[in-house]
């Protein structure tokens, strides 16, 4: 039951996290009816108030990158880019199992 796994994290101009939190909501929203997307938390830690991560499962590597060429994916993109300074796949993981799977 190997899964494809990211854990990636935004950077964003000061007090514009909530702002990507949104789009970000709005983007976990759309996978709904995207069975290969698992799960898909937008996650923010107190200790970093310009940063919002990422953690998503999904059934294999292509589903995932066959979402991002989708329109509406694409639209969620546009609308981030101008708020984001920087941002990194903190891992790359096989999941295995476990709960919530």
């Amino acid at each position: 039951m190997n899964k494809f796994s990211l854990f990636g994290k935004f950077i964003v101009q000061e007090g514009k996290r909530d702002t990507m939190v949104e789009i970000l909501l709005e983007a976990a929203s759309s996978m709904k009816n995207l069975l290969e997307c698992e799960i898909y938390l937008v996650n923010t830690s107190k200790d970093e108030p310009n940063t919002v991560y990422v953690y998503e499962v999904w059934s294999n590597e292509n589903a995932h990158q066959e979402s991002l060429t989708l329109e509406s994916t694409q639209t969620l993109i546009k609308r981030a880019k101008p708020i984001i300074t920087g941002m990194g796949r903190i891992s790359t993981l096989e999941t295995i199992g476990g709960k919530g799977i």
